[in-house]
């Protein structure tokens, strides 16, 4: 595999907001995938990884300098559920990775692209919408034991930054950190929020104040919340941890979870994304229902050229 030259937090330190990838998911679906399963795209992993790898290539083509893996929903108990043992599931983690450097390595022509492997909330496992819900009864130490297996076997894959993404509560938060602490990765910490709460109530700057002061942290912010509610995560992420934000919002529309579909008018704006970056956001891009023509848009906004659309 082939690994850019320079670290994501230098470029982050160094030149202008770098676009991340959007939902994959959706992006999945385009491609004429079926998810209906619980392991949702993580699924491919093991079925279809080429269909990862082309949606990974779209983003690319679309600008995106940043791609996040399909590891979000993945867990070696869900694997498990499949019939796949401890060493075939823990193949599947690298793959993730391995399909994201392959995409970037035939797309980026010249260009760096990074590689975020995704380590989604205890919440995404259960695929009944409790990512958004948070307070799952589970204590600080049963969540560590659910998520060091996953984040050591993506570790050990080699990506760029483990993105500790969608994470709904400040507890889920200081577990994932922990475990996280020492594996050789640099992390990003994202939330998803309502207002400017997350999705278990506690307000923004008790939550970003979990990832201040910690130097494996290279960036904190918010994904899969409305767009109206970024504005205020990034300027308290900024107050609070003084580090790089990052912000990738979903398209504004709603998941019902028991339906399985998105519901609502969708609130996303790619030309937001110039305010984020003014107020401090380094990562900018979209999540759920944010297709590769939405991530070419947030890249024209901040001054930069898809090769296409």
């Amino acid at each position: 595999m082939t690994t850019p030259v320079l670290p994501l937090a230098g470029a982050l330190a160094a030149g202008p907001p770098l676009v991340l990838d959007g939902g994959l998911s959706n992006q999945l679906e385009a491609q004429g995938c079926d998810l209906a399963d619980a392991l949702w795209s993580a699924r491919l992993l093991a079925d279809a990884p080429e269909q990862i790898e082309a949606a990974h290539r779209a983003y690319v083509r679309a600008g995106a300098r940043v791609l996040i893996t399909s590891s979000y929903q993945a867990s070696f108990e869900g694997f498990a559920r499949r019939g796949l043992g401890l060493v075939a599931a823990a193949g599947l983690f690298r793959r993730s990775v391995e399909l994201a450097r392959r995409a970037a390595r035939a797309e980026a022509g010249g260009r760096e692209v990074w590689v975020a492997a995704s380590v989604g909330p205890y919440g995404a496992v259960l695929a009944d919408g409790s990512e958004y819900r948070g307070r799952y009864g589970l204590s600080e130490a049963e969540l560590r034991r659910f998520h060091r297996p996953r984040i050591a076997a993506l570790a050990e894959a080699g990506p760029d930054v483990l993105a500790l993404e969608t994470v709904p509560d400040t507890e889920e938060a200081a577990a994932l950190l922990a475990v996280a602490e020492g594996c050789g990765v640099p992390v990003w910490l994202s939330y998803t929020i309502e207002g400017e709460r997350t999705r278990a109530g506690q307000p923004l700057a008790d939550a970003f104040a979990v990832a201040a002061g910690r130097e494996q942290v290279l960036a904190v912010g918010v994904n899969c919340c409305d767009a109206a509610d970024v504005d205020a995560a990034v300027e308290a992420a900024v107050a609070v941890t003084g580090k790089p934000v990052v912000v990738y919002p979903n398209s504004g529309e709603g998941w019902d979870a028991g339906r399985h579909v998105w519901r609502g008018t969708p609130t996303f704006a790619p030309e937001l994304a110039v305010r984020w970056a003014a107020h401090g956001a380094r990562l900018v891009g979209g999540c759920c229902q944010v297709g590769p023509a939405g991530i070419a848009a947030v890249g024209r906004a901040l001054g930069r050229e898809p090769d296409t659309v």
